[in-house]
């Protein structure tokens, strides 16, 4: 299973949001590129950026600090917030990255997300799942939509997605332990979805409970921020 830091950018600084409520905001960094940096020192080899300065804005602000971390480690990143068109993907992908999550756009304008992965493949798009109480949430989490996570999930199964990103927003930041039981019967009811789970996993326990469900990688925020999780511990993983 792959290990997965994540970093959360608003003006430029390494932040995380409780729930993704925007006011709820701590910031862990003024630098990315150095937390970027320290992830790689410790041999992780994957890393997920959320621009939630561009989720809000509809489009993708933060690239500069994409290109500044491409450039200065060799992270493979997925990047999500604020994709919304063909030239917010042609900066994000020239900006480094290796994998883009598109959200949003997949509720909003499906057309237009199955462009993408026709054009991309399944390895470079990444559908973001999620939920609140089930139900896909858009819009940096500020809406929600009508559309069950499950049957989305496996609609998107059916049109060559292979990638999802799945996070339960009820644990995202909360430190009480992943939404195990969802992931659960995601991978029950799909054939062939790489599963990357994502909110509230807080120990190396959590992240053995998702390797043994089946999960292809594991997101972790917070509980590295906040010291529930060292680097160190997650060397049996990497």
């Amino acid at each position: 299973m792959r290990i997965i830091p994540a970093i959360d950018i608003i003006d430029g600084k390494c932040v995380r949001l409780t729930k993704g409520d925007y006011s709820k905001k701590t910031i862990y960094s003024e630098n990315p590129v150095e937390v970027a940096k320290r992830f790689e020192d410790a041999g992780i080899e994957y890393l997920h950026v959320v621009d939630l300065d561009g989720a809000k804005a509809q489009h993708i602000v933060n690239y500069r600090i994409l290109e500044q971390i491409a450039a200065k480690t060799s992270l493979k990143i997925d990047f999500g917030g604020g994709l919304k068109s063909d030239q917010d993907l042609h900066i994000a992908f020239n900006s480094g990255v290796r994998q883009i999550t598109g959200g949003s756009i997949a509720v909003k304008e499906p057309v237009v997300f199955q462009k993408w992965v026709s054009k991309y493949g399944s390895t470079k798009i990444i559908l973001g799942a999620d939920s609140h109480h089930e139900k896909v949430a858009v819009s940096g989490w500020q809406e929600q939509s009508d559309l069950e996570v499950i049957p989305f999930i496996k609609d998107y199964e059916e049109k060559g997605v292979k990638y999802v990103i799945c996070t339960d927003i009820a644990k995202d930041g909360m430190l009480e332990g992943p939404s195990v039981g969802l992931y659960e019967r995601i991978l029950k009811d799909t054939k062939d979805i790489k599963l990357i789970a994502s909110g509230g996993i807080t120990s190396v326990q959590d992240l053995n409970i998702l390797e043994d469900l089946g999960c292809e990688g594991a997101i972790i925020g917070k509980a590295l921020y906040e010291g529930k999780i060292n680097l160190k511990d997650l060397e049996t993983h990497l």
